[in-house]
């Protein structure tokens, strides 16, 4: 691999794959592409598994590391009443999911940025991740001790991981960094946690 998907600005040959799937009983339509997570002709299955089992603690989110957009649309299409951004340090990534939104006429707003380096000031109600596990520990230790900042009082942090391949790790740092952290469902390997916003507790830190 010459290039990680977590790279701003990827040089490999753009290849595109075109795939509809359907969730939850909502259809929608995709367009994947080299050097963003993940190339592929369905939406990969830890992503699936959060999709089908997000529930909102309020009325924003935000899908941080979002790819071509397959967890935010999805949680569009599903919650049409959410205010939903869509963040990535990959700049083709961003694009891509401007293509998605459009493809099926789903309003996001999307930006880039580096974890949390773009959205000084912002609150959500609900910070939803597919990690990017392979990038290392360090950046993902960042990306949960940052989210209490970006997080609204009784907000979550959800984040799917194989358990047995860095999950485990990600879990224990959830619960150090929020006091609480719960397996909201299990599946071939995979876990969805959820660490729920007390805003005392983090503030007292």
């Amino acid at each position: 691999m010459d290039q990680h998907y977590y790279t701003e600005n990827p040089a490999s040959e753009i290849k595109e794959k075109s795939f509809s799937q359907t969730i939850n009983g909502i259809n929608l339509s995709f367009v994947s592409v080299s050097g963003v997570f993940s190339f592929e002709t369905k939406i990969d299955k830890a992503s699936d598994l959060l999709i089908k089992h997000f529930v909102p603690s309020g009325g924003s989110v935000l899908d941080m590391g979002c790819g071509y957009g397959a967890i935010g649309l999805y949680i569009k299409a599903l919650h049409p009443d959410q205010s939903v951004w869509m963040a990535d340090i990959n700049n083709r990534a961003v694009e891509y999911v401007k293509i998605n939104a459009l493809k099926n006429k789903l309003e996001v707003n999307v930006l880039n940025s580096n974890l949390y380096s773009g959205l000084a000031g912002m609150k959500f109600d609900d910070i939803v991740t597919n990690p990017p596990i392979a990038v290392g520990k360090k950046l993902n230790i960042q990306l949960i001790n940052e989210a209490p900042d970006y997080l609204n009082p009784g907000g979550a942090l959800w984040l799917v991981a194989f358990h047995n391949k860095g999950g485990s790790t990600l879990k224990d740092i959830m619960k150090v960094r929020f006091e609480n952290v719960e397996d909201i469902e299990k599946s071939g390997g995979m876990r969805v946690y959820r660490s729920v916003m007390d805003d005392q507790k983090i503030r007292n830190k």
